[in-house]
Formats: C-alpha cells, sequence, structure tokens
C-alpha cells in the first residue's frame, strides 16, 4: 500500500536545498510586504496571453511513498511559442550581489515548477526565468536557462530522493501514532469526580470542531483531563497536531508529565516544549551571528540531519533533550525547537507563538490549521496577555537621543527623528497641565514621520550602522506602525507626560476581536482555568462567539477539607496603617489556634512590605519568607522549597497577589495548611484602569467590573486555589475585607467557600 505525501513545492524544495548560517544581525521587517508589491509590479508588465499565480500539481510515486507536490508559479510566459516559467524574487541587497546565477533554491522552485508544466502538457523541453528585483530601486536583474523534460525529471526524482527519508519517518509513526492514540485507556485507575464529564466534553468539542469554556476547579487534573481526549482525538482522526498553550513553566512541565504517562500506558506520541531563546542559548550572550556563534554558523547544512535524529530516538523533546541534541549537531537549541515545533504531535508553548502576531509561528498553513487543536491552559491569563500584545508605545525621549547621537553622521535619521521630536513637544504644549490624555486620532504628521524614519533607518541598519539606540527604535517604531493597521474601537489612543519625556500608547483594551482573529481557522479551541469565572465575562473578552460551548464543573474535593473564614476589616488604601495591626494580631491568633505553614497574599508589595516589617517586630520567632522584586528561578524555588512536610515549626511566606507564587504552585498535604487573602484584588486605580471602564460601560457593560472586580476577583480565587490540591488535603482560607461579606463578592466566591465563619 502506497502513502500519500502532501507536501507544497516551496516546503519541498527549502527542505532539501536549505543551506547557510542564522544571521539575526538585522534583516527588513517589511520583506513579505515588500515582496508581495514586487510580485505584482513584475506580473504587470506581462504581455497579453500570459498568466501569473498558476496553480500546478504533479503526483510523484517513490519507493512505496506517493508525493502530491503542488503550488502555484509566479508567471508562465508564453514567447514564439516558447514556454516560460518565471520565478520572481524580490531583495534588499543590491542585485550585483547575487553570485553567480542565482540561487540555488530558487532554481529548484521553478525547476519544480517547470517539471510539473511540461509533464502536464507534453512539452519536450522548458525554459526557466529567475527574475529578481530591488524593492526599492524597482531594478531587475534575469537569469534564464532551458531544460529538457528528460533533465526536469532526473533532478525532480533527486529532490523527492532528499526529502523521502523524512517523508517515511513521518508516514511510519503517523500510522503508530494513530493505532496507538486510538487504543489508549485513561492513564490513571480512575477518574476524579469530574475528569470523565471534562474528559468528554473537550472530545465532543474537537470531533464537531468548535470551541469551549470551561471553568474546572483547583485539583481536578485539567491538563490531564483536556490533553487525553485530544491525543485520542488524534487516534480517530480529527487532529493532526496540538498545541498546549500556557504563561508558565510549572504548568509546561506538569503538560510534559500528563504526555510521559500516555507514553508509558502504549502511546506513540512526540512532543516539543519551546523555551525562551534568551534561557537555552549555549552562548554568554544572545547574539545571533555566525562570526559570534558556532551553533548560528551554517545550522542550516545541519539542521535536516538534527530534526530526522532526535524524532528517531525521542518523544519528550523538553528543554534537556533539545539541548543535548542541539550540542551533538551544532545547532542553535532555540531554533532547533521552533523546526521541531512544525513536525511533532503536541507543542508545549507560550500563548504568544499562536496569538501574538509578531512572534506567531507563521508556517502553520491554513490546512494545517484546520486540522490541529488549541488547549489553552490559565486561560484567564489570556486577557491581560492578549492587552500586551496587540498593544505598542513610543516615547520622545528614543527620538532625542537618536537625534544627539546621529547629528552629522545619518542625516536621514536625524532629520525624520528631529521632526519626529519636534511633533511630540507640539503634543505637550497642546496639553500644558495634563500629565495623562486621550488623544481622538494619531497625528496624520506623526505616522507619516514614523514611516519615513523607518525606510531611513532600515537603510542605515543594512549598511550595517552599529547602533543599539537605532536598532532599539527601529523595532519600536516597526511594532507601533503594525498596531496602527489594527486600530479600531476596541482601541484607545493616549499619551502620558513624565517629567521632559512623552509616551503615547495604542491600548487595546478589549482584545476579544484580535485573540479571535489570531485563533481563526484552527479546528477547535480550548479554553481551561480553575477562574473562568463569571464565565460570560470571559466568553466576551476571549472572544467567544455564539455556538461556542461551555462547562462549570464543581470541586472534586468536599467542603470539610477546607474551613474559611471572613476577617471584615477595610484593605482599603486609605484604612490600611489603622488596619495593619489588626492583621497581624489575627495572624498571631490564627498561628496559634492553627500552627502550620502559611502563605500570606497582598494586594501590592508595598502594603506587604508594611504589615511584614509590623509581623517582625511584634513576633521574632515565626520563620518568615519574603517574595521579593525580580526574585531569579533559584530564589523561587528556594521559596518554595522551604515548605516541607511535617514540620515542627510554622512557617509563613509573605506574597503578592497575581505574583509568581499566587497561580501554578502546588504544595501538596501538610506543605500547605493555610493560605491568607488580604484584601479583594481589586487593580490600583489608574488612568488606564480608568480608560477601561469607560469603555465598557460605553458599550453597555458593567465597566467596573470588567476594568476592576472581575479581574481582582480572579487573583483571590489563583491564590485560594493554592491550599487543596488532591483528596487528602486539609486546610483553612482566611479572606481579609468586609466587602467579601457583600453579595455582589459572595457570588463571585466557589461554592466551597461560601460556608464560612466571621471572626
Amino acid at each position: 500500500m502506497s502513502y500519500e505525501v502532501q507536501i507544497s513545492v516551496r516546503s519541498l524544495v527549502e527542505y532539501v536545498f536549505s543551506s547557510g548560517s542564522i544571521d539575526n544581525r538585522f534583516r527588513s521587517q517589511s520583506t513579505l510586504l515588500d515582496g508581495t508589491r514586487a510580485h505584482q509590479k513584475i506580473q504587470k508588465t506581462y504581455q497579453e496571453g500570459d498568466q501569473k499565480e498558476v496553480y500546478l500539481s504533479v503526483e510523484i510515486p517513490f519507493d512505496h511513498l506517493i508525493f502530491t507536490v503542488d503550488g502555484r508559479c509566479d508567471g508562465l510566459l508564453i514567447r514564439d511559442k516558447e514556454v516560460i516559467i518565471d520565478e520572481i524574487k524580490s531583495s534588499k541587497q543590491p542585485l550585483e550581489q547575487i553570485e553567480g546565477e542565482g540561487y540555488p533554491v530558487h532554481w529548484a522552485q521553478a525547476k519544480m515548477y517547470a517539471y510539473i508544466y511540461a509533464k502536464d502538457h507534453g512539452l519536450r523541453e522548458i525554459s526557466v526565468q529567475l527574475t529578481y528585483v530591488h524593492v526599492e530601486t524597482e531594478e531587475k536583474r534575469y537569469f534564464q536557462k532551458k531544460y529538457t523534460f528528460s533533465d526536469l525529471e532526473t533532478f525532480v526524482l533527486e529532490v523527492v530522493k532528499g526529502y523521502a527519508p523524512y517523508a517515511k519517518f513521518l508516514y511510519e509513526h503517523l500510522n503508530k501514532r494513530n493505532q496507538t492514540c486510538k487504543k489508549l485507556s485513561f492513564p490513571f485507575e480512575t477518574y476524579r469526580e469530574g475528569q470523565r464529564k471534562l474528559a468528554g466534553a473537550v472530545y465532543k468539542t474537537i470531533s464537531e470542531g468548535k470551541s469551549i469554556f470551561v471553568n474546572a476547579p483547583t485539583g481536578i487534573g485539567k491538563t490531564i483531563s483536556t490533553l487525553f481526549p485530544a491525543v485520542k482525538a488524534m487516534g480517530e482522526g480529527h487532529l493532526s497536531k496540538v498545541f498546549y498553550l500556557t504563561a508558565k513553566t510549572t504548568t509546561k512541565t506538569t503538560a510534559e508529565e500528563a504526555l510521559g504517562r500516555m507514553r508509558s500506558s502504549g502511546a506513540c506520541l512526540n512532543s516539543v516544549t519551546i523555551t525562551a531563546k534568551d534561557k537555552v542559548c549555549f552562548k554568554d550572550e544572545t547574539n545571533c551571528q555566525k562570526e559570534y556563534c558556532e551553533f548560528a554558523n551554517g545550522y542550516y547544512d545541519r539542521i535536516n540531519d538534527a530534526v530526522l535524529d532526535i524524532l528517531s530516538n525521542e518523544q519528550g523533546l523538553n528543554r534537556e533533550v533539545i539541548e543535548s541534541y542541539a550540542r551533538k549537531h551544532t545547532v542553535c537549541p532555540f531554533e532547533f525547537s521552533i523546526d521541531l515545533a512544525y513536525a511533532v504531535d503536541v507543542v508545549i508553548c507560550d500563548y504568544n507563538y499562536i496569538f501574538d502576531p509578531r512572534v506567531s509561528l507563521k508556517r502553520l498553513f491554513e490546512e494545517q490549521k484546520k486540522a490541529t487543536g488549541l488547549l489553552i491552559d490559565e486561560a484567564h491569563n489570556l486577557v491581560d496577555r492578549g492587552r500586551e500584545m496587540f498593544s505598542a508605545a513610543i516615547n520622545k525621549e528614543s527620538f532625542l537621543e537618536l537625534k544627539k547621537e546621529l547629528k552629522g553622521k545619518e542625516q536621514a535619521i536625524y532629520e525624520a527623528a528631529s521632526k519626529i521630536n519636534s511633533i511630540f513637544i507640539a503634543i505637550k504644549k497642546e496639553r500644558p497641565d495634563q500629565y495623562e490624555f486621550v488623544l481622538k486620532e494619531l497625528n496624520s504628521q506623526l505616522i507619516e514621520q514614523l514611516h519615513f524614519f523607518e525606510k531611513a533607518a532600515e537603510q542605515a541598519l543594512l549598511r550595517s550602522v552599529a547602533s543599539q539606540t537605532l536598532l532599539d527604535a527601529y523595532f519600536k517604531v516597526l511594532n507601533f506602525l503594525k498596531i496602527v493597521d489594527l486600530i479600531d474601537e476596541h482601541f484607545v489612543i493616549y499619551g502620558e507626560k513624565n517629567r521632559n519625556n512623552l509616551t503615547i500608547k495604542l491600548f487595546c483594551i478589549d482584545p476579544s476581536k484580535l485573540l479571535k482573529q489570531m485563533g481563526k481557522g484552527f479546528r477547535s479551541k480550548i479554553f481551561f482555568s480553575a477562574t473562568l469565572s463569571p464565565m460570560n465575562y470571559f466568553q466576551d473578552i476571549l472572544g467567544g462567539v455564539e455556538g461556542d460551548y461551555s462547562l462549570v464543573l464543581p470541586s472534586p474535593f468536599s467542603a470539610e477539607q477546607v474551613d474559611v473564614f471572613i476577617k471584615p476589616l477595610s484593605t482599603r488604601y486609605r484604612d490600611r496603617d489603622r488596619t495593619k495591626e489588626a492583621i497581624v494580631l489575627m495572624l498571631q491568633s490564627l498561628l496559634q489556634k492553627r500552627p502550620g505553614n502559611y502563605l500570606i497574599f497582598f494586594p501590592s508589595y508595598q502594603y506587604m512590605l508594611s504589615v511584614y516589617e509590623l509581623f517582625r517586630e511584634i513576633d521574632e520567632e515565626i520563620k518568615t519568607l519574603l517574595q521579593e522584586t525580580g526574585m531569579t528561578e533559584e530564589e523561587r524555588v528556594a521559596f518554595l522549597e522551604a515548605f516541607r512536610p511535617n514540620q515542627t515549626e510554622t512557617l509563613i511566606g509573605f506574597a503578592v497577589l497575581g505574583g509568581v507564587f499566587s497561580e501554578g504552585v502546588d504544595l501538596i498535604g501538610d506543605r500547605l495548611n493555610g493560605v491568607v487573602v488580604v484584601g479583594i484584588g481589586l487593580p490600583q486605580l489608574c488612568f488606564e484602569r480608568n480608560l477601561m471602564k469607560e469603555h465598557f460601560s460605553n458599550n453597555e457593560k458593567n465597566g467596573y467590573e470588567y476594568a476592576y472586580v472581575f479581574p481582582g476577583i480572579n487573583k483571590v480565587l489563583q491564590a485560594g486555589g493554592r491550599l487543596i490540591r488532591s483528596e487528602n488535603d486539609h486546610g483553612t482560607i482566611v479572606l481579609v475585607d468586609d466587602r467579601f461579606l457583600q453579595q455582589q463578592y459572595q457570588m463571585l466566591l466557589p461554592k466551597e467557600w461560601r460556608q464560612f465563619t466571621v471572626i
């Protein structure tokens, strides 16, 4: 039986002819758009009877495989009965720098199209033309060759032969994967309460090609309950790839462990975890230049062997495994993990690889998306992360600094920076007494000058003008202009003065539309969290649509496992000094009656510090830990490791709500005996939050709840969720704030927290 391999002409030749080094010194960011424009300009010069964007497809049998290769050739030209395949390539480098007769990968692409056309039309010979066009000057350079069909056939078989080992591996792996995943049983002896229902809902959602929002309490086992049905859906042919998206290292590890357990139960399944470049870089400085980094030098000459080697010998491609094979093959570990993401069954990575328009994995084609599922863990975090991804800012200071630095050196950049600086000054003068203000629209002159600056900076950087200030400003401007194109009613433009500086920010208040747009095309999206409450708020803000499923699961643990107390003190900013002694006395009383390990969460670092200092003054004996600002990963680990089971002495960890210790932390059993949450978690009153409040109020929603209440209570629920992590855990939760007794907040608390005692 033959196996069909579907692949585009471009993907096939790029795999076989990949060569060269990674070099991130500077590359133009407008290549794709410029390339499209260059193509269109060349195609407009075609004569009558010529064709453009011609779809071509062919089947090529090879070694029990049938390759279906397709694509669109740029041009099909007819000259005196001679057929010419035209392949257009745009370039920012001077065309005289093109070595020899053009690049082998470009010839390969054109020759593949020539072979398909000649085969379809019974041609004995056909001509191939490479057209290079400079995107700035529109200068053109042509290379043309004539080939016999026999020559092209020999060439194409060699290309297919080069790809065949990888194709054969994929074929054998997918066969085994689908068979084993189809037979896979749940990798635990029994389901926890609610797990079967969650797994069933996820499978149904994927099989129907829909999306679902799930509020599943802490401890239910969300990771395995979403990954298992997704893997089963692979076995049934509903999915070919799964992305497990999260914002935290701890949840990435949990996903790795869940996949490992399924492999131990018989699933033939490979996965890759993508770790940030600065964390995995082997060099002292993250400098992707072939002269500096041996892992960048010649990367594309070695990457195919590295990919085939690791996939043939490993299944769980975590950071340690990737680093080991990256050293073996001398390839960049970060770029290695990105290349592997297109080849594996499951990708574990940050949200931005799917949702951020600046970072997303661009080689995921629409057809692949249709067979890809997204599992979005801790989905409540995607709200603020979405706002961050779709917002941008520039400031006056950057251009003033450039103006001083490049005066008399780079005239075009100097002039653009000077004009931009002047526009900032004019905006400041228009509002002498306002430090924060909304702009109804962007100054058209500012946009025009930013475009001038972008082009001037790009030309200088292509000439290797060494200036970190210029490079930083260029990327800020580029990002700003990208976001300018996205601005609609979901954005607010505002200015913020700080002494002589002025920042202009394009602030995405409501990320729902853009999250929906970036997630478009994927077969299924599973949004899940322990705190996706209230559900209608998250469905709205995360881009849900009519027809999406939703599921709210009760806690699998009994109410008897947790004792909840409310201490009705005011933690409002104006009352904090007055009530902090009462908080300390409450803590002392709690620790005397219920000794053990506690985490105490505060809405701000300053508030935490003031209560901590008073606590240390009054009680020097109890051992305490304090969350510091900017803690390293090692310091965070040490903080958590101090919470040991069955300790004889009491330990209190002081931490910040919404910080690194309030999510994704598992202190099972006696490692944690209680959680105290001080305050209702409201974000600090500020200009930006008030803009959010006004925006949602103007759109017939409760602006105060959207901007303050819901984000705040979410932090409270996350912090409280650190306590009960298993069926055997017991403990105490104390909520410190009189507002917890109000109906508005009572309705937002989990049911098992509503049987409380006022102290």
